[in-house]
């Protein structure tokens, strides 16, 4: 009798267990109400994003109610004005993963949906946002929905951290995987020595995969499309500054290895290619003075302007003065920046072992080189 009874009381404690458990495993409801009211930003707002600048905009809205009283997660969804968003032009949660009735868009976020919407730089379009709710399942969209205008800076607010140049113009041709990389000078600006013919070129930020692309309309940089080139292949300086959508070539037609005693440009540099001008073969013969020998030099760049105007810049030693080189001197000896006209300041001095003899100069202005160097080697 006494085994019966705590059958019995096992079997009631484990029903009492499973039901405890079933119950645990009841889903509670996935239902929520829509968004009813959005707070900002107001009808119409009108947002302005400077050339540079750093900001955001908060868009806020009402919250919704869950039939359980559980959290509510929400999406904020742009599309074209006009839209419906049934294939919206960009969705994002809100802050805090979505659980916030808030959505913090930075300037960056605002210029890639207002770029979305087809709005060119220097312009200005009209999108609309709305916002859904749900608790990860059964989505709820707003009835209501806002207009907001985005003015698009003249640069572009996600700069880019390289750039290369390609098309049939360029040394590497139309072949991506072979473009010319510039060389960051400062964020947001980049420049290159290259060589164009006649063709067409663009700028790219990377060389795998489907670049976001860059040309200059005559007025300014854009995105997408093709700079056309005509003419006789010319070396070029080209600089660009992403940050106020700037494009500028300069020339380039003559390097020369300028001797500081002899007060004028000993020899010129061939352009051989990838920002690289070579001088090979050449005498080397230092200038006796009461003190002895003098072995100082730099290098002087010729520019074509625009207008057809010429001028020039020494490029030379970041110190005043120098040690002469030797078997020992580092590489970062070499590195070159523009300096002055000065006759003997901030050059560079000559190997002792090349006087009297020949040797082969390269200068490299390229982004495959920590900085603008050059070689002095000899035969």
């Amino acid at each position: 009798m006494k085994n019966i009874y705590y059958c019995f009381l096992a079997g009631i404690v484990a029903l009492i267990f499973v039901s405890g458990c079933k119950k645990d495993k009841t889903i509670g409801s996935t239902k929520v109400s829509a968004v009813s009211n959005l707070f900002l930003p107001e009808e119409g707002k009108y947002i302005k994003i400077a050339s540079g600048a750093s900001g955001s905009v908060s868009f806020e809205w009402e919250q919704a109610r869950a039939e359980d009283n559980g959290l509510v997660l929400y999406e904020v969804v742009f599309d074209k004005e006009g839209g419906d968003f049934s294939k919206p032009l960009y969705s994002v949660p809100s802050d805090g993963n979505g659980l916030y009735n808030k959505y913090t868009a930075s300037f960056s976020d605002l210029n890639k949906i207002a770029t979305l919407a087809g709005v060119k730089p220097q312009e200005s379009g009209k999108v609309i946002w709305t916002v859904s709710s749900s608790k990860g399942i059964n989505v709820v969209a707003s009835a209501q929905k806002r207009v907001v205008e985005i003015e698009r800076p003249a640069g572009f607010t996600e700069i880019p951290t390289e750039l290369f140049v390609t098309g049939t113009a360029t040394e590497g041709g139309d072949d991506l995987t072979k473009a010319i990389k510039m060389k960051q000078t400062a964020p947001g600006k980049f420049e290159a020595f290259t060589s164009l013919k006649a063709g067409s070129f663009h700028f790219a930020d990377r060389i795998t995969g489907t670049p976001s692309t860059f040309s200059y309309d005559g007025a300014k940089l854009t995105e997408g499309g093709n700079t056309d080139v005509t003419g006789a292949a010319k070396v070029q300086r080209i600089e660009v500054d992403m940050n106020v959508a700037s494009y500028k070539t300069t020339e380039v037609t003559n390097v020369g290895l300028w001797f500081s005693a002899d007060n004028k440009i000993w020899f010129d540099l061939n352009y051989a290619g990838n920002g690289t001008w070579e001088a090979n073969d050449k005498s080397i013969v230092f200038h006796q003075e009461s003190w002895g020998r003098d072995e100082r030099y730099k290098f002087r760049f010729t520019f074509k302007n625009a207008d057809n105007s010429t001028t020039t810049q020494y490029y030379g030693s970041a110190n005043a003065d120098n040690s002469a080189a030797n078997a020992g001197t580092p590489a970062t000896y070499y590195y070159m920046l523009p300096v002055n006209n000065s006759q003997y300041d901030y050059t560079f001095k000559f190997n002792h072992d090349f006087d009297n003899k020949t040797a082969d100069i390269k200068v490299m202005f390229n982004a495959t080189v920590p900085a603008y160097t050059h070689t002095v080697t000899g035969n």
